[in-house]
């Protein structure tokens, strides 16, 4: 958190904290009302780990503050984040422009995206649409309509949160980009480094998948996910 202060600060943004959830004070009643794990089973790549739950329940809480509030969006971001000094000028140009999309990430971790559409945001700045989303949920706009869609869509959790996101046909949301990216990732090790650390150690752990099963399993979802990402860019 002490680093949204800093960076908030030096660019003259006003903000709202919003406390993390941390996946590993949960109880196991807590994990139970939220993780899916037959679903996860079916549809997600891996199980999921503590720091992973926590993040997502993080994101949902957020959300939800978006659908419940009164303006028409708001935008979210993870504590390791650096900024550039453009940041204040984009964010108040995108609150200002209600066209062609429901979310707006405001970094990836690659930049060179196959894109479908692309307009000009301001002279430095474009709002991109690209083909495949995108990982990561460094920094983001949403709409308060899409915010609604996704807790209604997302009442228990099955795949990581920045994974549900890039399968967006199942909430019909128009995610875009800004591009160049006002946002650089800073410090990992909070978020990233821990879920995969965890996933280091969990993964010697799980017998219900051997390695070869799970290598198989990992390949179907890929495929599955590429079957169903190209027919719906076709058929739309």
């Amino acid at each position: 958190m002490e680093n949204c202060q800093i960076q908030f600060s030096d660019n003259n943004i006003d903000f709202e904290r919003i406390d993390a959830v941390n996946g590993w004070q949960l109880s196991q009643h807590q994990i139970d009302s939220v993780y899916d794990v037959k679903r996860n089973r079916k549809i997600g790549k891996y199980p999921l780990v503590l720091p992973e739950i926590g993040c997502y329940l993080s994101h949902y809480q957020a959300w939800k503050k978006i659908a419940n509030g009164e303006d028409e969006g708001g935008f979210i971001f993870e504590d390791d984040f650096i900024t550039n000094s453009d940041l204040k000028d984009v964010l108040e140009l995108l609150s200002q422009d209600i066209q062609d999309w429901d979310m707006i990430k405001l970094f990836t971790l690659n930049p060179k995206q196959k894109k479908i559409f692309s307009r000009p945001l301001s002279e430095k700045y474009n709002i991109i649409i690209p083909y495949k989303v995108p990982s990561c949920l460094l920094g983001y706009g949403l709409r308060r309509e899409a915010a609604k869609k996704l807790i209604k869509q997302y009442q228990t959790i099955s795949r990581p949160v920045d994974e549900d996101i890039k399968f967006f046909w199942e909430t019909g949301l128009r995610v875009a980009l800004v591009d160049p990216m006002p946002l650089k990732i800073g410090d990992q090790q909070t978020v990233t480094g821990t879920i995969g650390n965890e996933r280091r150690i969990k993964s010697k752990e799980y017998i219900l998948r051997s390695k070869s099963s799970q290598a198989l399993h990992g390949i179907l979802y890929q495929l599955k996910y590429t079957i169903l990402l190209h027919w719906y860019r076709i058929i739309k």
